[in-house]
């Protein structure tokens, strides 16, 4: 049986490190394991592999692929496996959601304490070696409380239940807005519809998105939710850039329809120099660093061999991605 390992990527984080592949050698003897270095040779090294660890396959290496069972993504996010080769094949797509969900969430708390407590304009100000005690006081939106606040978490997912119930903690009420509002509120206060999303929008003082890329969400936040939001709250993302409509998000920022954002992804990774967002002052980034982890690749090893060893033993995985659902 063979795996191919095919994360090159430019930030070296994301790629797999030399002894995952090393320790899955000597852990699963009768597996060949091939790690790339790069994705020139990856469609004649999938031609006679059955399972794939990687982010995405272009239709060409999905047609070369004869035997492959099953792709895992090292990512949560799936959109890029979504091509109608893999859809409509009988191959099995896993993701890594479970591995990043709980750091992503503790990002997406630090995000909401940075910007209500307006620590994005003390970082500022430091780097101007002005002490600005009272223009941030007299700023709009101010400093402001946490505890007593709502939360609107849009994606109740391995990320959003996690965030629920940090919030939760600190005092936050928490609503939430998913797929399948039967399945209830979890961790959360309350739950509704993704249909019920512009009714709720206007109880929200902060705005969470972690739902999966689909075409049912790509770009769906756009001029109709900003304009559901109250003017002093602030939208923040987790998930993936498509899911606002990035040219809606910029015009409500520079006009001051709602109180600010806080992006850790973008619709174009790595951000352009000449994008309008970097100038605001009403617009926190963080370069897509809610992933980032030295435990990382530990809690992907420890994943992805449960599932190499229900693969192995004919067993349900875990994971498991709904291809006619994308997610």
């Amino acid at each position: 049986m063979k795996l191919v390992i095919a994360l090159p990527h430019r930030f070296p984080l994301w790629d797999a490190p030399p002894w995952f592949a090393e320790k899955l050698r000597a852990e699963f003897p009768g597996l060949r394991v091939v790690q790339m270095a790069g994705y020139a040779t990856l469609e004649q090294e999938i031609s006679d592999a059955d399972i794939a660890l990687t982010r995405e396959l272009k239709p060409s290496q999905v047609h070369a692929a004869k035997q492959l069972k099953w792709i895992h993504s090292a990512a949560a996010a799936v959109h890029a496996l979504m091509i109608p080769e893999i859809r409509q094949s009988n191959i099995i797509v896993t993701n890594a959601t479970a591995v990043h969900g709980p750091v992503v969430a503790e990002h997406a708390l630090a995000m909401i304490l940075a910007i209500a407590r307006r620590i994005d304009l003390a970082v500022k100000a430091q780097t101007e070696h002005i002490w600005k005690q009272e223009e941030i006081w007299v700023t709009n939106p101010p400093p402001r409380d946490i505890a007593g606040s709502t939360l609107l978490v849009v994606g109740l997912g391995q990320i959003g239940r996690p965030l629920a119930q940090k919030a939760k903690a600190l005092g936050m009420h928490v609503i939430a807005v998913r797929e399948h509002p039967e399945r209830g509120a979890e961790t959360a206060d309350e739950v509704f519809a993704s249909k019920d999303l512009l009714k709720i929008l206007p109880r929200a003082d902060f705005v969470m998105l972690c739902p999966p890329v689909t075409p049912d969400t790509k770009e769906a936040f756009g001029r109709d939710q900003l304009a559901a939001m109250k003017p002093d709250a602030y939208l923040l993302n987790v998930g993936r850039g498509a899911l606002i409509d990035e040219p809606a998000l910029i015009e409500a920022l520079q006009q001051r329809r709602i109180g600010g954002a806080a992006l850790d992804v973008t619709s174009v990774e790595p951000l352009p120099s000449d994008s309008p967002l970097w100038a605001l002052d009403n617009c926190m980034i963080t370069p897509h660093t809610g992933g980032i982890s030295p435990k990382l690749w530990e809690r992907q090893y420890i994943f992805f061999t449960e599932n190499l060893r229900r693969f192995l033993a004919g067993k349900p995985l875990l994971g498991l991605v709904d291809k006619s659902r994308g997610y």
